[in-house]
């Protein structure tokens, strides 16, 4: 669903054996209080070394042990990667845990940008705490179920003959096979509800009472199954762009491609808008058809024999989660069809769609969480059913997203029920949500703030980023430093950012877009 794939650090579930499986089997509850005893313990263990940058010059870093299976806390422990900006004022509120979502997301560089981005009154009252769940990046061990599963040039996403469906099938079965064969001492653990134990242990080696979580795309998700395991430790829960519980996953991802394809149409009547820069056309659908006509030209002959149909839905599914990047898919878009040049496609691959070897870290915990996490049909004749229906409505990504979860219909550990988030006993929340996110939308925030009793909802009205607080909306930005300030929050509107204008091709972000730095940070696929 929240794929973490793409170039960057990427930021848009197993739990244990028997005893926890038993839990998910019906409505997961609080878990008891650690004593104040194990808090000690667990916080001597913790050691801060400073791991400064030039841009976080105050950064400390350590590692923890956390259990493997935490129903057995004296076998096999595995550690988890750590950041931290200290608190620097005289009161502090305690630790404020945040994640980049995924599920696979490194969190590790998103403690420094958030506590940079934040007022530095507010800033000043948290430990602001990154780390790194279970499985990824920096932690160990590290999943990693093999390199080239996205070499290009892949088969056609949309299987319009047996022999492609055939060639995909092989691929993501593979795939599953290559992660049992590696992981498979460790894939019973990688899931939400462990990593959200793993949290509880974090809260008890900070010898905090309660922490505050701040939590984009998955980490929402991640912070809310927390939340119901540990309600009184909660301080602050602070949730932006917000999975829908209800879907976990296969459901969210058929919710997901349609608002993708809205989101693509988004973008093609924003080069419409352009035509003096872009001359593709003034009406959004001589713009899409040209760009369909594109696709269908790279299946014959990809573009400098790297970019074929899938490499272009790839390169293009960066702009549904973030409108900065418009610009530079719109050049590339107009140097194919109307100046005849492929290059600066193969340029935009490169940036937007190709996969740096870390990136494989990213998708095998992305699998394995959302595999095992709930179930998947079995039956690649529902898929493929269910796939096609979609793709008759929203044909822009469907398939290409059907691919990238397909590991799950050959999955080799059993899936696992999707807790139930409902809690009633946390204080007040705040969810932030963009109108038009394609990535998770908008119904799943709805859905959240029923279940979340007492929570409150800022909408960002019109706007189709995902991630939009710390990302340059100054309405959005006040209303989540007055809530970590003082905890209350109210129900709340605040206006969209404006569109991107055009820009050289040169300029990969245009400085009329914001929040470029927090997607970075938050990848293109998660």
């Amino acid at each position: 669903m929240l794929h973490p794939l793409k170039k960057r650090a990427a930021v848009l579930m197993s739990i244990s054996t028997a005893v926890v499986a038993a839990a998910l089997a019906s409505p997961v509850t609080a878990a008891p209080a650690a004593s104040a005893a194990d808090a000690s313990a667990q916080a001597a263990a913790l050691t801060w070394t400073g791991c400064a940058t030039s841009r976080y010059p105050t950064l400390q870093c350590a590692s923890l042990k956390v259990p493997l299976d935490h129903d057995r806390p004296e076998g096999r422990q595995i550690s988890l990667a750590l950041t931290r900006v200290p608190h620097t004022a005289a009161t502090s509120q305690g630790p404020l845990l945040v994640n980049p979502g995924g599920p696979g997301g490194s969190g590790r560089g998103l403690a420094g940008f958030v506590a940079s981005a934040l007022p530095k009154e507010v800033a000043a009252q948290y430990d602001v705490i990154g780390f790194d769940p279970r499985g990824v990046g920096k932690s160990e061990p590290a999943l990693d179920c093999g390199a080239g599963h996205f070499a290009a040039v892949r088969p056609d996403s949309v299987p319009r003959d047996a022999a492609t469906e055939r060639a995909n099938l092989d691929r993501v079965r593979s795939f599953a096979e290559s992660c049992r064969t590696r992981h498979a001492d460790v894939l019973p653990y990688i899931g939400t509800v462990s990593a959200a134990r793993d949290i509880e242990v974090l809260r008890g080696a900070l010898g905090a009472e309660r922490i505050s979580y701040f939590g984009y795309s998955y980490g929402t998700y991640l912070g809310a199954v927390y939340a119901k395991l540990h309600p009184t430790r909660v301080h602050r829960l602070v949730l932006d762009s917000v999975v829908d519980p209800g879907g976990v996953w296969y459901e969210d991802n058929l919710a997901q491609d349609q608002a993708f394809d809205a989101r693509h149409k988004a973008f093609l009547a924003w080069v419409a808008k352009y035509d003096a820069s872009y001359g593709l056309g003034t009406d959004r659908a001589v713009v899409e058809r040209r760009w369909y006509e594109m696709r269908d030209a790279l299946r014959k002959a990809p573009a400098g024999g790297k970019v074929g149909p899938s490499e272009l839905e790839d390169t293009f599914m960066p702009g549904g989660y973030y409108n900065g990047y418009w610009p530079n898919l719109a050049a590339a878009f107009k140097a194919y069809v109307v100046d005849k040049d492929p290059k600066p496609l193969v340029a935009a691959y490169q940036r937007f769609g190709a996969v740096e070897p870390s990136a494989g870290n990213a998708y095998s915990v992305y699998t394995a969480v959302q595999c095992r996490d709930s179930a998947w049909p079995k039956d690649w004749n529902v898929w493929r059913s269910d796939m096609w229906r979609t793709h008759a409505k929203a044909p822009f990504m469907t398939w290409n997203n059907a691919w990238y979860n397909a590991p799950c219909a050959f999955w080799p550990e059993a899936p696992l029920e999707a807790p139930d988030v409902t809690n009633a006993e946390l204080p007040p929340a705040l969810l932030l949500q963009a109108t038009e996110d394609a990535a998770t939308p908008f119904g799943g925030v709805l859905s959240m703030r029923d279940k979340l009793k007492g929570s409150a909802l800022v909408v960002e009205e019109g706007g189709g980023n995902h991630g939009i607080s710390l990302a340059g909306n100054k309405c959005l930005d006040e209303k989540v430093s007055a809530y970590l300030k003082s905890g209350a929050a109210t129900d709340a509107t605040c206006p969209a950012q404006p569109a991107p204008t055009p820009a050289a091709a040169t300029r990969a972000v245009p400085a009329s877009a914001g929040g470029a730095a927090l997607h970075g940070l938050l990848g293109y696929r998660g």
